[in-house]
């Protein structure tokens, strides 16, 4: 299939063949008929992509801040190469489609193959076929023809925006702005029996609102303020919705102007937002602003797990405004074939976006991407660099997941390992699969981890998708034969812990090391505890190494807040961040005392409705008589480092932060070494992964640590629950 992307470093746009996504639960497989350019989003889109290094950062200083802080957190070159990591991927674009289904996810009972639906969000991109969340598709009204049907997201935004007015029948409108949102909202106010008012400085679209029904369309402020006088006898507007696109403020200034006493100003468009006080206070003038297309966008829980939110406490969501704006259309109340100035294939996305963007000089309005209404295939995989010949002794490998962790602290380490063949990557998304694979130089990419798997000459897999995936995806690879390195956690339920260790121990064989490439030790399977690897962890390890005595640890993590509907903090999807993090330093823990952990005590701050148990202690006791205390707090500041680690034994002592300084005191004697940046150990994880593999060797980081500084993450969660120690039975 194709689909249209964006570079977000240079602004480069490329139709490319992607592999075609993989339904999920949840979820609908839409070949697309037609998809709408959303002019106002994407051309500012477009635009930033093309400015330099530093316009971008003008554009965005909120995001120049992040990156000052990365930089005091992690250091320049760490902080450069995330950033590079990040500008380098290309992002999809359009959010507006229409289209077939093809085939529908588990759970999904209100759509069959062979249904039209409209479809929006961010995954109703530019491409022949899309996979969409079910609470952003809605079925096509008989009689509403499919290139109508693609403005379906546009028109839920403007009803949306009607919604927050909250007028009332007869009431009389301002409707700043006559592009798309503007248009859509002169005749959905008018279907509602508003009196309505359109200011736009094009006097086309000024024309084009009278056609579809404004009471007036006017280009200039002076007789915008006539009409509105001579309407309403000068008491001022109702309501004025803000449909415009610039960095203005002049749109709300001239907002407050037009209203009424107690009248309502809602912003739809994205415009500059300084206030002027005076008309505001002096009418006490209601702002608002109209967040998209309704109740349920950009809460996970509504888009992405598909749970509705109950008819009779949120009467019109974003699916339900959806639904009614098609319901207009099909009424006849809605017109939107006079606002469809353009139609291009796919293939003339350049010259379509020169439209938009003003380098092709044209009126606009309404610009679709038509696509073919055959049948256009699903390919899973996708050639994207000849297959290189491979050398004796070199280890080929899938990935399976490849998001902004696995780009920045992975793939980077095996690129450019001549040991090393990376075959094929898989991701849910289609684009972001051909992207690192182009990046990182894979000679394929997939949209499902089955083609990997099932693949010959993969040896070894990285798994690197959200936790929630991660016990299933560790058995089919193990099953399948393959050498595995897991990212934490190995699971998040003791249940698939224990299916996990059913799986590795049943494929257990002997190892032969004559012919390491040709008879891989099965199982294989490391966990990504990357900190066992960096060299300040190595150093202290290794000036502990001729003890007598048991050790007392110390660990403080400054971790950082992470808001409650963060997918880490699901408990279904990530864990939260006690299995999901935690693990780490009580692993850490292990291998300093070559043990494995007893018993836990954990306590934690009250939650507060903003927590989730994510400031807490954990006193810990391993079986060589160790005992350790890992202090993770999320309510600290940033400004401090993350990681502080203290080890004591044997009158020595050693001091570990942030992966920058290592202290070693003894016998009265301090030594300091110091980084320039951080070293956590990612480099030398993935070398070692590769080596033991090749080798015949076992994993570096034993499958049965693993598997205990699961159990322990699992009984933090039961002591904070039960108050109590809890003893972890031997593994």
């Amino acid at each position: 299939m194709k689909q249209l992307s964006q570079n977000l470093r240079s602004g480069k746009l490329d139709v490319d063949d992607m592999p075609s996504p993989t339904i999920q639960p949840g979820q609908v497989l839409v070949q697309t008929a037609y998809s709408l350019i959303s002019a106002g989003t994407e051309r500012t889109k477009i635009e930033t992509g093309r400015k330099s290094l530093l316009g971008k950062a003008l554009a965005r200083p909120d995001q120049v801040r992040q990156v000052m802080q990365s930089v005091k957190q992690i250091g320049v070159g760490a902080t450069y190469k995330k950033v590079m990591t990040r500008l380098d991927a290309r992002s999809p674009l359009g959010y507006s489609a229409t289209g077939i289904v093809l085939q529908v996810g588990d759970g999904v009972d209100e759509f069959r193959p062979g249904d039209w639906v409209a479809c929006g969000g961010a995954s109703a991109a530019h491409a022949d076929i899309i996979s969409v969340p079910r609470n952003l598709c809605v079925p096509v009204p008989q009689g509403v023809a499919l290139d109508a049907a693609a403005f379906t997201t546009l028109g839920a935004i403007a009803l949306q925006g009607i919604r927050q007015a909250d007028l009332r029948l007869g009431e009389c409108t301002v409707v700043l702005g006559l592009g798309l949102l503007g248009q859509l909202s002169v005749q959905m106010l008018k279907a509602a029996g508003c009196g309505v008012i359109g200011y736009d400085l094009n006097p086309d679209r000024c024309m084009l609102a009278l056609q579809l029904g404004a009471d007036a369309a006017v280009e200039s402020e002076d007789a915008l303020i006539s009409s509105l006088a001579q309407i309403t006898e000068s008491r001022g507007a109702d309501a004025v919705i803000v449909t415009a696109g610039t960095s203005s403020n002049r749109p709300v200034e001239l907002a407050g102007e037009l209203c009424r006493d107690k009248g309502r100003v809602v912003v739809v468009g994205a415009v500059g937002l300084t206030i002027p006080r005076e008309p505001y206070y002096n009418k006490e003038l209601e702002l608002r602003l109209s967040r998209s297309y309704g109740p349920g966008r950009y809460d996970p829980t509504y888009e992405e797990k598909g749970l509705d939110y109950p008819y009779g406490y949120v009467r019109w969501t974003e699916r339900r405004n959806m639904a009614a704006f098609l319901s207009l259309v099909a009424q006849g109340k809605v017109d939107v074939t006079l606002l469809i100035t353009h139609r291009f294939k796919l293939e003339q996305a350049e010259e379509a976006y020169a439209l938009i963007s003003g380098a092709i000089q044209e009126p606009y309005l309404g610009v679709l991407f038509e696509y073919p209404q055959t049948f256009v295939g699903v390919e899973r995989r996708v050639e994207i660099a000849p297959v290189r010949e491979k050398t004796p002794g070199q280890l080929e490998i899938g990935v399976i997941g490849a998001g902004n962790f696995a780009q920045s602290m992975l793939l980077p380490h095996l690129k450019n390992n001549k040991q090393v063949i990376l075959r094929s990557v898989a991701t849910l998304s289609p684009l972001q699969s051909r992207d690192v694979a182009e990046r990182f130089g894979f000679s394929f990419a997939a949209s499902n981890h089955e083609e990997l798997l099932m693949d010959p000459e993969i040896r070894a897999v990285i798994i690197a998708t959200r936790h929630d995936s991660h016990a299933d995806l560790a058995i089919q690879a193990l099953q399948a034969g393959k050498a595995v390195h897991l990212e934490k956690p190995l699971a998040l339920t003791l249940e698939q812990l224990d299916r996990v260790v059913a799986a590795y121990q049943q494929h257990t064989i002997v190892a032969s090391v004559q012919s390491p490439i040709s008879n891989l030790p099965s199982p294989f399977l490391m966990v990504g505890f990357n900190r066992r690897f960096a060299p300040m962890i190595r150093a202290a390890a290794n000036f502990f190494a001729k003890r007598h005595e048991p050790l007392a640890m110390l660990y403080r993590i400054n971790a950082g807040y992470i808001p409650l509907d963060h997918w880490t903090q699901d408990l279904e999807q990530g864990g939260g961040r006690i299995v999901g993090e935690v693990c780490h330093f009580v692993d850490l823990f292990q291998f300093f005392a070559g043990a494995q952990v007893q018993s836990v005590y954990a306590q934690a701050l009250p939650n507060q409705g903003k927590y989730r148990d994510d400031n807490l202690t954990i006193n810990i006791n391993l079986t060589d008589g160790s005992v350790g205390t890992i202090l993770y707090v999320a309510n600290g500041d940033k400004a401090l480092s993350k990681e502080y680690v203290e080890i004591f034994s044997e009158g020595k002592v050693a001091i570990i932060d942030d992966y920058r300084c290592l202290t070693l005191v003894s016998g009265g004697r301090k030594k300091v070494s110091r980084n320039a940046g951080q070293d956590k150990g990612h480099k030398k994880e993935m070398i070692a992964w590769v080596d033991a593999i090749r080798e015949g060797q076992a994993e570096p980081v034993p499958f049965f640590d693993a598997v205990a500084a699961t159990k322990a993450s699992f009984a933090v969660l039961r002591s904070l629950a039960e108050g109590q120690v809890v003893r972890i039975e031997n593994v």
